[in-house]
């Protein structure tokens, strides 16, 4: 291995060694306990250190950097405390995520370091909202992301390098490939010979380098780092290395042939520099006997002081109340004046509002810049607002979603809109488990909405027409609006966006242009979590949200002797059970009516809470009107028999007949 140290003086080189060590003795020690069964489970970076100690001091201590689970040298090069990491690999209450989750699946704003999640890609879009969070503060930083050779097969892969090509980002992608996916050797996971050539299809600059040269890393990340800080552009840099353990250590390294082995051991990256430094004349052999014995005696020092420190205590109220970043919503009451809007206008002027209210707010989404959306609801935002903050984007909704929890994570606002709320699904895992469990998980705030346009009757078929609130209504972290009326959506869209925790807002299509009323003029945001009742009567009760408003107030208003209840939830996560409770007892009859599909529609929560809740109250069963369990057709007769509105009268009709 042939090391060049070019500048660097002998009081670096050794520095350098001393933090290549760290990471391989923290090891050792694992290992050892992993063997006593003091600990249950290790991920091992051996023969990796020399990536992650590398390309951490190549970056600014101000510079984020998202590493996988085998960077433990990027964690110690960082100088976080051993005994804190050691709680949070032992679940200690003391850990960065207090017992919640294991490894390095954290961040941790003070250290810039942002963790992986087990699904290996996703982190590399937070990696492009993070950077271009600094691009435009005008910072002169740049953002380096880990991923394996294996996540390069990964969508989120293809998704966030495209971006950050598209938009010039400041991010440098380092694959560490070590030859296996687990037992997956690279020979199944991809036939280009080099991962490193996957950059020309994004149009970027790739590097290819020895990863156990650290010397080699340290120079290309730190070169490459001044020339992106400097003129802004994506870099993909394929580290050649090997894991000398198992993916993990239950998993052995059966499948890895021992000629391998063989090849890589004359490869360590730890021996070959420390050999170098010793035909340097900076290290001798008591020198390292010296340094090894003080590691080892800060290294047992650290451990052992983490086990004694305390295990969580079980506080059910504190765990749910952690799903979300703390806030207290402070209402902002509108004026008298109106101005007559549609649904459509009414979010425009929200999000107009918005922009002028938060400098720090971008807008991303498939042709919003100069087109306008595809519904025209940014149009003529580009002009007022510049391409900086409203931004088009290419077709990859996973990384979009990414890049806004990147944008909060490093100061901005994000509002991501869903071109269709069907489209959703191919960012699904981005809401779900980096949105909704970031501040579980280690105290951040994800401060994104994404809006959904959603529902049928405008016969778009089975991918543009979905009411799919309830694939996120049972996923603990997100808060759901539902507006009904444009004065609704003004306002429950500027709470949405005042609001720290991520929210998805549903604005219903059908709604866009046949529906105009008096919306309040200027600044004002409605409560979420509070249900509105529209009607009041002693029969029974209608509850439900978005379209099925208009569908109970058609009813009602042909039926004029129905002496109906109807309560608009507006919100459905939180629900406002209040609301509902009080309506249930004064009338004893309920009907759940909503868009979406029957079986585990969003109206069979409501159904079970006030039977579990308001049993005494009722007088006949609660009943449901949704729509029927198929997929949405095209045709406009096949539609309406779909949509639950053709059943409304009947199952009212059996409601006050039982």
């Amino acid at each position: 291995m042939q090391f060049n140290r070019g500048d660097k003086d002998d009081k670096f080189l050794l520095d350098l060694y001393k933090r290549l060590l760290y990471p391989r003795m923290v090891e050792d020690k694992m290992l050892k306990l992993l063997r006593q069964g003091r600990i249950g489970k290790w991920f091992s970076g051996i023969g990796q250190e020399a990536i992650a100690v590398g390309s951490t001091l190549a970056m600014q201590p101000d510079e984020y950097i998202l590493p996988m689970h085998r960077n433990l040298g990027v964690f110690t090069s960082r100088d976080i405390p051993l005994k804190k990491l050691m709680a949070q690999w032992q679940g200690k209450v003391t850990g960065f995520t207090k017992g919640r989750d294991r490894s390095f699946h954290f961040g941790t704003q003070d250290y810039k370091i942002i963790g992986m999640i087990s699904h290996l890609g996703p982190q590399m879009a937070l990696a492009d909202g993070i950077a271009l969070a600094d691009v435009l503060a005008n910072k002169q930083k740049a953002t380096l992301v880990y991923t394996g050779e294996g996540a390069t097969s990964e969508g989120d892969f293809h998704e966030a390098v495209n971006v950050a090509a598209v938009w010039n980002l400041p991010v440098i992608f380092l694959i560490e490939n070590n030859g296996y996916g687990l037992s997956t050797p690279k020979s199944e996971q991809f036939r280009c010979k080099n991962l490193v050539d996957k950059a020309i299809g994004y149009g970027i600059e790739g590097v290819q380098i020895d990863g156990n040269n650290i010397l080699e890393v340290y120079d290309t990340i730190n070169q490459l780092a001044n020339e992106i800080r400097k003129d802004p552009r994506p870099v993909l840099v394929e580290c050649l290395t090997f894991r000398m353990r198992g993916h993990e250590e239950a998993s052995g390294t059966k499948y890895v042939p021992q000629e391998l082995f063989d090849e890589w051991e004359k490869k360590d990256p730890v021996n070959n520099y420390e050999c170098y430094l010793i035909e340097q004349d900076i290290l001798t052999s008591d020198s390292i006997i010296d340094i090894k014995i003080q590691i080892k005696k800060d290294i047992e020092l650290d451990v052992e002081g983490a086990f004694d420190e305390p295990e969580p205590e079980v506080n059910s109220v504190q765990e749910v109340a952690d799903m979300y970043f703390p806030y207290e919503q402070k209402v902002i009451t509108h004026g008298e004046s109106t101005s007559e809007k549609r649904y459509l206008d009414a979010i425009t002027d929200g999000l107009d509002l918005a922009m002028q209210k938060y400098p720090n707010m971008v807008l991303m989404g498939q042709d919003i810049a100069a087109y306008g959306g595809a519904f025209k609801i940014t149009d003529g935002f580009v002009a007022k607002y510049g391409n900086g903050r409203v931004r088009n984007t290419p077709i990859c909704e996973s990384a979009i979603v990414g890049a806004g929890l990147g944008l909060s994570i490093n100061g901005y606002k994000a509002v991501i809109e869903m071109q269709f709320a069907d489209f959703v699904t191919v960012g699904f895992n981005q809401i779900v488990n980096n949105l909704a469990k970031t501040h579980y998980r280690w105290g951040e705030k994800a401060d994104v909405v994404v809006r959904m346009p959603t529902g049928a009757g405008t016969g778009a078929g089975p991918f543009h027409s979905q009411s799919n609130e309830a694939w996120f209504t049972k996923t603990p972290g997100l808060k759901i609006v539902y507006p009904a009326f444009p004065e609704d959506a003004k306002g429950l869209l500027l709470a949405a966006i005042e609001d720290p925790n991520p929210v998805l807002y549903f604005e219903h299509k059908y709604l866009y242009r046949s529906l105009a009323a008096p919306v309040p003029d200027g600044y004002y945001t409605t409560e979420i979590g509070k249900a509105v009742t529209l009607e009041r009567g002693s029969k029974f009760t209608i509850i439900t949200y978005g379209l099925g408003v208009h569908w109970a107030l058609d009813y009602l208003k042909n039926n004029p002797d129905s002496n109906a209840t109807l309560i608009d939830l507006r919100t459905l996560q939180p629900w406002d059970k209040e609301a509902v409770a009080l309506a249930v007892k004064s009338t004893g009859r309920v009907l759940v009516l909503h868009e979406d599909t029957l079986t585990n529609g969003f109206g069979s929560e409501i159904s079970a809470w006030i039977g579990e809740h308001c049993f005494s109250d009722l007088d006949a069963p609660v009943m449901r009107c949704a729509s029927l369990d198929t997929a949405i057709p095209m045709s406009k007769v096949l539609e309406e028999d779909f949509l639950a509105k053709a059943r409304l009268a009947e199952t009212i009709d059996k409601l006050l007949k039982y």
